[in-house]
This record gives structure tokens, sequence and C-alpha cells, in this order.
């Protein structure tokens, strides 16, 4: 393959002119391609991908979810076609644009993850420090002007808000941080306290790194649900007291008896699945807080009395992991957030659509994580 070496840019490595990616087009139509490899402007770097996992959203882009592609019902249109998905990658700068090395921060050869989130750094939100619900709202993998990590290389524009990785940490671990800092923030968003019963609906990647996360709050009690016994013994060796199959029992009052018929203090949902919200909903106590992760296939119902005139309940939304990437990376690397057994699949780019059958299916299948060639 043809190299180019950019003199202009004394902060770089030659560069191949062109790549594997895999390319969305459609929903359903997700091709493994040859295209461009990016180049750093001056204020850019280029990393080379280490790994990329597949997050159940790419699974629901893929099958056209509503919340993504847009639908007739008022839902507008967020994915921005052809573009190379992947937000959940780690990787090595390979390319550094001049303004960037004239700061010092980052250099070739630093291991680097960006947040999912490219802010704009103009609109209200992010003038308040508030630049995860950027009104702009570019998320890598989503849109083509922030291509994701589906691929040899991808490129960090200048509002990206990048960090360092420790060489130390193993890939398997390192490539866990973007969604573990997701999980970590929705924990945080649940106010946890000391007394409380905490139930922790699923336990998918996201699930397992709130498992760990809940843990680091030391509530009374931590309940964890899911409907596959490989993922609830990694919940219970992660640090949940307790754990249950909701297709094998009924949790709602499992839980009660457990809290004096009362329910539980905080309710997370991480599973996506319009069930464990009316679940949540009826095994919560007055007063309660539930917090809402999930990115769900089509529209929820459920009855909003109970929100308001039955239990006075305080809902939260909690959306990707603002200002949590620093502890989250040094949790990892020393252990206080485990990870042992999350990543079940390694497998080669070429391999994508099999690997998104994996996470779907989820049988024997937790975090798959694609390795560019």
């Amino acid at each position: 393959m043809d190299t180019v070496t950019d003199t202009t840019r004394p902060s770089g490595v030659e560069l191949p002119r062109r790549m594997q990616a895999v390319v969305a087009y459609a929903p359903g139509d997700y091709r493994l391609e040859e295209v461009d490899v990016p180049r750093a402007g001056p204020d850019d770097i280029i990393i080379e991908v280490e790994a990329c996992g597949i997050c159940a959203s790419d699974i629901k882009t893929f099958q056209g979810a509503p919340s993504f592609w847009g639908d007739n019902k008022g839902q507008a249109r967020y994915v921005k076609a052809p573009m190379i998905p992947g937000h959940e990658f780690v990787g090595r700068a390979v390319e550094v644009g001049e303004n960037v090395a004239r700061k010092g921060v980052y250099k070739v050869g630093d291991r680097l993850i960006s947040e999912q989130i490219v802010p704009c750094e103009n609109c209200r939100y992010c003038g308040r420090g508030e630049y995860w619900m950027c009104e702009r709202h570019d998320v890598y993998g989503f849109q083509n002007n922030v291509n994701g990590g589906m691929a040899k290389y991808m490129r960090f524009p200048k509002e990206s808000r990048t960090h360092k990785v420790p060489d130390s940490i193993p890939l398997e671990k390192a490539v866990l941080a973007e969604p573990y800092a997701c999980s970590v923030h929705a924990v945080n968003r649940g106010l946890i306290q000391l007394d409380d019963v905490v139930v922790l609906s699923g336990a998918g990647p996201l699930g397992l790194g709130m498992v760990g996360a809940a843990r680091l709050k030391n509530p009374s009690k931590l309940i964890v649900l899911d409907g596959k016994q490989d993922r609830l013994d990694l919940a219970k060796k992660f640090g949940a007291d307790i754990v249950m199959n909701p297709f094998e029992m009924d949790v709602v009052s499992a839980v009660k008896d457990l809290t004096d018929g009362y329910g539980c203090d905080v309710y997370i949902e991480a599973t996506g699945h319009e069930s464990s919200v009316t679940q949540g909903l009826n095994m919560i106590r007055k007063l309660g807080r539930f917090v809402e992760f999930s990115v769900f296939g089509h529209e929820v119902t459920a009855d909003w009395s109970i929100i308001s005139d039955r239990k006075q309940l305080d809902l939260y939304g909690a959306h990707l992991g603002p200002y949590c990437y620093p502890l989250t990376i040094a949790a990892i690397g020393d252990g206080r957030l485990p990870t042992e057994g999350v990543v079940t699949h390694k497998l080669p780019l070429a391999e994508f659509k099999h690997g998104f059958d994996l996470m779907k299916k989820g049988d024997g299948s937790i975090k798959i994580i694609l390795i560019p060639d």
C-alpha cells in the first residue's frame, strides 16, 4: 500500500493513503470498504486504533431504531450517513497537528482515548460546562464529520476531549474506559447513600461497570437483575450482594420482601427493554430515585401516575460519561472497577457482522471488540 510523508507536520509518521473501515449507509447496509486515511489539520490528532468495542447502540443503529434514524412521529434523524461507526475505542497517536504539538500535551506515541462527544464549545450548554449535552451533539461513530473507531485510523478534532491511557493497562481493559465512564456517571446520578438498597437492572458491559461503581458507593444492599446466568455470576464476582433472574422469579415481590414491603431506594435501568422500566416503577419505594440510562429501540409506555401521584419519584436521565474519564481510567488500572471477563470476543474488523450478531444475541458473549488489521 502506498504511503505518504507530510513534511509540514513534523510530529507525524508515515501513514498509508488508504485503510479498511466499516461504513454505514443505511439500516442493515454496513460494508467493509477501503477509504482514505484521515490526516491531521493543525489542531487535530490522528490515532491508530488498537481496538473498538461494539455497543448496544451500534446494534440498534444497525437495526434502524428511530432514535437514531428518525421517524414520522417527530424524532429527528441523528445519523449522518455514510459514516464509520464505533465510539468505544482506544489507540495510539501517529500524527499530531502543529498547534497540538506546540502545546506539548499530546505527542506521537501517546496512548489516547477521546470522549464520545465532540462538543461545539459555543452553545448554551457548552458555555455552562455541560458539554455532554452540547446542542450540536456530534458523537463519534454516528456522524460523518466525526467518524468512529471501526477503522485502522481515526481523527480527533480540535474540540475533542482527549485523555491519556497508561501503557500498563491491557487492551481488553483499556477499551472499556468509554462504557465504564458512562457507568460511573449513571451511578453518580442515583445519589446513592450508605443505607440505600440499590437495584441495578441489566448486567451487560455497562451494567457490569455500574456494579463496580455502585460497590464503591457502599450501599447497604446491591441487587443485580439479569436474564443470563453468566452475567449474574460476573455481577456477583464484581460486588453484587444478591443476583436475581427476572425470568425465573417475581423480582418485584422478592425486593419488596427484602425491604419490609417498601421497595428499593434506587433503581438503575440499564437493559433497554421496556419491561425493565415498568418493573422498576413497581419495585421502587415512594420518594425513590429512578435512573434511566438505556437507549431504546422504540417508544416505551408506562403509567406516569406512578411517578407523580402515587410515589413522587425523582427521575434521573444519564447520558454519556462527563467528567468521569480520569477516575474511570485510573480505577480500571488499579482494579477498583473490576473488568475481568467482560471482554469475551476479539474479532478482526472484517468479521464485524459476526460481532454484531454476537452482541445482539448475548449468548456466551458480553463485550465484543474489533481489532483493525
